[in-house]
């Protein structure tokens, strides 16, 4: 029989429902009765005493939110009832120690990957198209028709024939259009695109967060090199874009084919130029070839979007043991999203493994948040509809299932926007919240394949790396099977758990990491790229 309710923590003061509740059903629980008061939609929160107005809610061991008003036991929480309420935090109080789960089992485990000339090793093998400001989108995007129709040629989309149908008002199978379908001519080097709106028209701190983001794609494992276009008078000039590349690495020697168009005549002329080059360029990459990599090369990025009320009970906790796991084997995890980690700033703290990652993470905390606050918002007004809907009713509750991705390993280095992962073990990373700017910074920051837990269905990709989509719930991967890689519905039901989802998740990754199984993502060829402006327009 499944369980009804549960308890995340055992300092908690309200429970999650698991499957949905009607009113005046009574719920045996921690041996006592308790009475729903009202209608309950599985994984909404019901509380476990009474509140008055006031009184401190808690979820995941931590404070979460404050009664609103009075709150029977077996009552509702919604967002009239509760309000965002968190612990201040201002310093590092304890060390917390770590026991490291036992990793016999991967010690010798490999992946298969391609190594570059500064020992990283990439879990793809990319060339990179990409403009240093918005002026050169459109040729980036006549680029990237003629590379992806001559060398990426496959077979038309059910859409494109269902259009064609409708035109010439007949049926036409995928059979008929088999001439249109032919074979890759690189087999071993994919070729993608990155578009954006930066560059120029900000402030010049954009210019060079902008420079910093693209410098760490051009240094990730999974780039073999890259092709640059440059309109001339931007704020985002060359040279600042090679400088934050030599910032990060000063011995980068992947080719890099940069064009200035206000210096080489018509666009005809350049775009000649710009294809001769680069495929030149890309049939060298394909060269490049897999090979035995130990895990310790993984830099995985920890990422959730469209959560729901599961997210921090099975998705989230997934993730941070195989993170954990990870870390044990001496490999890299990445955590961001700074402002779904408010609540949980004491946590984080006291695993920073030095004071000065320490206040240097409170610092970025508080600077992020005074921002927002300037802006007219706050981190309160984080959850979105769809969070809300499905359970997440405060950013502090949200916030609290979220930092269940980093797991429990000591914090080895705090990051600012930009920055590149130069520590293994898990990294904290500052970036907003949103799901594509978050998951586009990781990747500029290192991580050559990212896990993303959804619970409401996110079909975010990236253009130089894998990921890995981990549903929290089974109804919603069966729902949308060509969007989740991976779910963990078992741990909601209690026929898994969290520890074998996340050892699950390990092996999967390896086989990603590896090229033999490609994600839902990258068979979907979502390429999704947003960088964080965190200035205004001039």
């Amino acid at each position: 029989m499944q369980k009804k309710l549960i308890k995340v923590h055992l300092e908690d003061n309200v429970a999650v429902a698991l499957i949905n509740l009607v009113a005046d059903e009574i719920v045996l629980f921690e041996e006592e009765s308790i009475r729903i008061k009202s209608n309950v939609k599985a994984k909404h929160k019901i509380a476990l005493s009474n509140f008055e107005i006031g009184d401190q809610i808690f979820m995941y061991g931590v404070l979460v939110g404050k009664a609103n008003e009075k709150i029977e036991k077996g009552g509702l929480l919604t967002v009239d009832n509760v309000k965002h309420q968190i612990e201040k935090v201002d310093k590092k109080t304890d060390t917390i120690g770590w026991t490291a789960p036992t990793v016999d089992n991967w010690k010798k485990r490999e992946f298969l990957g391609y190594h570059r000339e500064d020992g990283s090793v990439g879990t793809a093998n990319v060339w990179l198209f990409f403009p240093l400001v918005f002026c050169e989108n459109r040729n980036i995007e006549i680029l990237k028709e003629i590379f992806e129709k001559e060398l990426l040629q496959e077979k038309i989309s059910n859409q494109r024939l269902l259009l064609r149908s409708l035109i010439h008002d007949e049926e036409i199978s995928s059979d008929e259009t088999e001439q249109n379908r032919s074979t890759k001519v690189f087999d071993n080097i994919e070729v993608k695109f990155i578009t954006h709106q930066g560059g120029c028209g900000g402030i010049r701190q954009d210019a060079n967060d902008l420079a910093r983001l693209l410098a760490g794609y051009v240094n990730n494992p999974n780039v073999a090199g890259a092709t640059v276009l440059s309109l001339g008078c931007q704020n985002l000039q060359i040279d600042i874009f090679k400088k934050a590349i030599n910032t990060i690495n000063p011995n980068n020697k992947k080719p890099l084919i940069i064009y200035e168009q206000q210096q080489m005549g018509t666009i005809d002329e350049m775009l000649n130029a710009i294809v001769k080059d680069s495929f030149v360029a890309i049939k060298k990459a394909n060269d490049i070839q897999r090979k035995p990599a130990p895990l310790s090369k993984l830099v995985i990025g920890l990422e959730c979007g469209g959560s729901d009320g599961f997210s921090g009970i099975s998705a989230n906790p997934t993730l941070g043991h195989t993170s954990d796991l990870l870390v044990a084997l001496k490999g890299t995890a990445i955590l961001s999203e700074f402002p779904e980690l408010c609540g949980v700033e004491q946590e984080l703290v006291n695993r920073c493994t030095d004071e000065k990652k320490a206040n240097k993470f409170l610092n970025l905390m508080n600077d992020f948040e005074k921002s927002v606050i300037n802006a007219g918002s706050g981190f309160d007004m984080n959850p979105s509809p769809g969070n809300i809907k499905d359970g997440l009713i405060t950013d502090a509750m949200k916030s609290a299932g979220a930092a269940k991705k980093g797991g429990t390993s000591p914090i080895e280095d705090v990051l600012d926007y930009g920055e590149y992962v130069s520590k293994s073990g898990l990294n904290l990373l500052c970036t907003p919240g949103n799901d594509v700017e978050s998951t586009t910074a990781m990747v500029g920051s290192g991580a050559n394949l990212v896990l993303f837990a959804t619970g409401l269905g996110t079909p975010t990709g990236n253009p130089i790396a894998p990921i890995i989509k981990v549903s929290t719930n089974t109804e919603m991967a069966e729902n949308m099977p060509d969007i989740i890689d991976f779910e963990t519905g078992a741990i909601i039901r209690g026929e898994k758990s969290i520890e074998d989802m996340g050892e699950e998740l390990l092996d999967l990754i390896i086989e990603v990491a590896s090229g033999n199984i490609k994600t839902k993502s990258m068979l979907l060829n979502q390429n999704d790229f947003i960088p964080w402006k965190r200035g205004v327009s001039l």
